[in-house]
């Protein structure tokens, strides 16, 4: 999908729940996912950063001027104070999503006003608490030489495993959320040619119905991904038509492309969806992740048949599936569990 996201910012984690506008199987799915992830923040930079390795963060003479300078820093989104405060290994925590990373910045903000208690833990170690239902900061504040310092590296693996899990969750639902939207697509005539055909782009071109989506005010007809897009304006991901499989901008960490045929490991054995120029054969999806280790692991694909898969497909993910053309759940795919 081509989200044209806003400027980039720094971004802590998401509280949020968007709520939908119509109840429809695909968008509920989208939504009980987001509802059971956003529960927990992550800590998500959407700005590269760069310090040298040997330093620490900003060293502060107690815990309670570290929480102190870090709630200034995050509600003047001053990207290059937090650098200085969350020292080199915030580096590791970049978010390729800006949209995301925005969203977490501001949610992480409200619960820094909500409430905030430092818990001490040790005399060397404490643990910054936030938000109405306390929940604790993963990054903890410790201290050396008689000077307190966010320890981030010490938070980051969790950091990073609350981020992708949420991610990937959301992922699997979408996934889910775009086989309901091609059957529903591929129930009515949607060009006039009297074919019932499911849909070769995401995004309609202009003026057209030849995607899953088109804006409400081409004829008034809601368009099967509408509502899910709808709510994903609402997140600050902009959906644009002027590529149907475009993967310019990454939607919750990930970026996705419809499949025009499949492989030899599928169902039915290999052939192609398209013929004479109609999909009428079937339909797929591929998902993967937009920086992987750092906004997911997983690369998951989908056909009609709704069963996700998904692999890990290591270090050359991005290479993998960006040539993908085809569904082949062969051997290392595993059945998705949401």
């Amino acid at each position: 999908m081509n989200f044209k996201p806003p400027l980039p910012v720094f971004g802590l984690p998401s509280a949020k729940t968007i709520q939908g506008q119509v109840p429809i199987n695909a968008l509920r799915r989208i939504l009980d996912s987001l509802r059971r992830s956003s529960l927990s923040l992550v800590l998500a930079f959407s700005a590269p950063i760069s310090v040298s390795a040997a330093a620490i963060g900003q060293t502060f003479a107690t815990p309670d001027d570290a929480v102190s300078a870090l709630g200034a820093a995050v509600r003047a989104q001053d990207t290059n104070a937090l650098r200085v405060i969350l020292g080199p290994a915030a580096e590791d925590l970049e978010n390729p999503d800006r949209v995301q990373a925005a969203n977490e910045l501001n949610a992480f903000t409200t619960a820094l006003d909500q409430s905030k208690r430092i818990v001490h833990e040790s005399d060397s170690k404490c643990v910054l608490e936030v938000g109405d239902n306390p929940w604790p900061f993963p990054v903890p504040i410790v201290a050396k030489d008689g000077r307190w310092f966010f320890d981030t590296e010490a938070g980051e693996e969790e950091l990073l495993n609350r981020r992708i899990g949420r991610n990937e969750l959301s992922v699997i639902a979408v996934m889910r959320a775009y086989v309901d939207a091609q059957r529903e697509y591929a129930s009515r005539d949607r060009n006039g040619d009297e074919v019932l055909e499911y849909a070769q782009r995401l995004a309609s071109s202009p003026g057209n119905k030849d995607g899953l989506y088109w804006p409400p005010d081409l004829d008034g007809e809601l368009s099967p991904l509408g509502p899910f897009v709808a709510n994903a304006q609402t997140e600050g991901y902009q959906l644009t038509t002027d590529a149907g499989n475009a993967d310019r901008a990454p939607f919750h960490g990930y970026y996705f492309k419809i499949l025009m045929r499949q492989g030899r490991h599928a169902p039915g054995g290999k052939y192609d969806y398209v013929i004479n120029g109609h999909m009428i054969g079937g339909f797929a999806l591929v998902a993967w992740p937009a920086e992987y280790g750092t906004s997911g692991v997983m690369t998951f694909i989908v056909n009609q048949q709704g069963k996700v898969y998904q692999q890990d497909l290591g270090k050359k993910t991005t290479r993998i599936a960006r040539t993908m053309t085809t569904y082949d759940p062969g051997p290392g795919w595993s059945l998705s569990v949401d």
